[in-house]
């Protein structure tokens, strides 16, 4: 995760990854029916087209993330090569600002098998870019307190590009969502109940996502599925989601790990002024 300002052109080899999420259209339904969830069991893992019910929870799990902000996440993806990149932040989707921490590990080259931090350092990110900017020494306070007293001048920021990663971010900033759409549009656009997991002793629907814009169903490997996959609770809480991308064996994962009452985000460090 190169730190690099507009005028660098170059795209990182480790934001790969986010190939595809740039032309993925997140869910939104209305709010409704979630005491059915309660009279079902712990059944069949067929997969099938989503319930009316089950419509109106997936697409109140965006609405529950913008309530719950700031809400924590820790998004992980596992590159070729061994390389995995870790970020760990606060995102506040009622200002749609994020904070946190990333780090990039893996193997120092093709000579040997040892691992260790490729990369480390702080980011910050909104719906009109980001920035980077390194950790301050000796400071073991969570990211958010760490870059609330970095001054302006210590980031390297500049706005979204086509850059894969920059979709990405985009992508998870964009998640939560301050009103509801029609669960039947979601149903209609190719949402599917996949089976029931166990999270940390709690019970999570798995789903997969509304198909991407243009895809044809039955068609490719995955029959036309979208590349996100949501675990939404009974209540319409989201605890993880996945976002598989070309040319990569283990699908990048977001949890979200509840609300962080405690944390300021900054202001955009790459404002002028």
């Amino acid at each position: 995760m190169a730190r690099k300002r507009k005028t660098d052109g170059r795209t990182p080899r480790r934001a790969l990854w986010f190939r595809t999420l740039i032309a993925v259209t997140a869910c939104g339904a209305a709010v409704g029916g979630l005491a059915a969830y309660r009279t079902l069991s712990e059944d069949t893992a067929t997969e099938r087209p989503v319930t009316m019910e089950e419509a109106s929870r997936l697409a109140l799990s965006r609405l529950n993330l913008y309530r719950a902000s700031p809400v924590a996440v820790t998004l992980t993806a596992t590159e070729g090569g061994g390389v995995v990149v870790r970020v760990e932040g606060v995102v506040d989707y009622r200002t749609h600002r994020a904070v946190g921490s990333y780090h990039v590990t893996g193997s120092s080259g093709a000579s040997g098998p040892a691992t260790g931090q490729l990369d480390h350092g702080l980011i910050v990110w909104d719906t009109g870019g980001l920035g980077l900017a390194p950790v301050p020494k000796g400071d073991n306070r969570p990211a958010w307190q760490q870059a609330e007293h970095i001054p302006r001048s210590g980031w390297s920021a500049r706005s979204y590009t086509a850059d894969p990663l920059d979709a990405g971010l985009r992508l998870l900033i964009e998640l939560g969502a301050d009103r509801p759409d029609n669960p039947l549009l979601l149903a209609q656009s190719g949402a599917r109940r996949l089976e029931r997991d166990r999270i940390d002793g709690r019970s999570y629907d798995r789903f997969a996502g509304p198909r991407a814009q243009g895809a044809t169903p039955g068609a490719g490997p995955d029959g036309g599925r979208s590349p996100l996959t949501y675990w939404v609770d009974g209540d319409g809480g989201l605890r993880r989601v996945t976002m598989r991308m070309p040319g990569l064996g283990t699908p990048a994962t977001v949890e979200f790990s509840g609300r962080e009452g405690r944390a300021k985000l900054p202001e955009a460090p790459w404002g002028t002024g």
